[in-house]
């Protein structure tokens, strides 16, 4: 497999653990407030790195990370990502999965093989608004099932939502709540422009704002709270 990028430590992206991110590239999404449209749309014009090349910075690293973060674009869409996990599990560390949750029977596989100690699952917006918020694709069906899929297991997890205008509202973060009522965990994560988005015209919300689809979002999910601010 080829890496599309490698941040060599996070004290951020995988919760307690002093970690690396590896950035893996392509995405069957087209979320306009995606801020690494490079990956997504351009990922042949990335550079690349082998996948050996990541194992041996690893092999370097055993006494100073605890932990592997492997996010995208979308990195289920990659067959051979098992194999890859598999490599960096056998070094001792544990890994983290971003998904979008379009590929059940990927994140399935993962979870049965113990595979993952943790995955945050971006969930896009509200049931009725999923398709237009991803784009035009329409992977609500799938999502659903990796949220199920999540929720019945016993691995360490979280929900997510990136909030922004015009997509997101109170009305959109109570239909998520409820659809996710009984999660360990949902985060609000507040929009940030990289200067590399797949929109236009997206502005992220104020504290204020974050604050009120967080009250939305309590009655049904009590452990949700704000990322960002």
């Amino acid at each position: 497999m080829r890496i599309a990028g490698l941040q060599k430590m996070t004290l951020l992206d995988f919760p307690q653990r002093i970690a690396c991110t590896v950035f893996l590239p392509g995405c069957n999404l087209r979320c306009p407030f995606c801020h690494n449209a490079s990956l997504v749309l351009r990922p042949g014009e990335q550079p690349m790195l082998e996948q050996e090349e990541l194992l041996t910075f690893l092999q370097g690293r055993k006494r100073k990370l605890d932990g592997v973060c492997i996010t995208g674009g979308e990195p289920t869409l990659h067959k051979d990502l098992p194999e890859l996990i598999r490599s960096i599990k056998n070094m001792g560390f544990q890994v983290k999965l971003d998904t979008n949750g379009s590929d059940p029977e990927m994140l399935s596989s993962l979870l049965n093989e113990s595979l993952l100690d943790y995955v945050a699952m971006d969930i896009k917006n509200g049931p009725e608004r999923y398709c237009n918020t991803c784009g035009g694709v329409d992977i609500l069906p799938q999502v659903k099932e990796s949220a199920k899929l999540l929720m019945n297991s016993k691995i360490d997890y979280e929900f997510r939502t990136t909030v922004c205008h015009p997509f997101h509202d109170a009305e959109a973060i109570r239909s998520i709540a409820q659809w996710l009522k009984g999660a360990k965990q949902y985060f609000l994560q507040a929009f940030v422009d990289s200067g590399d988005l797949i929109g236009q015209g997206l502005y992220a919300l104020t504290a204020e704002e974050m604050d009120a689809l967080r009250q939305a979002a309590l009655p049904y999910i009590p452990n949700t709270h704000i990322r960002g601010i």
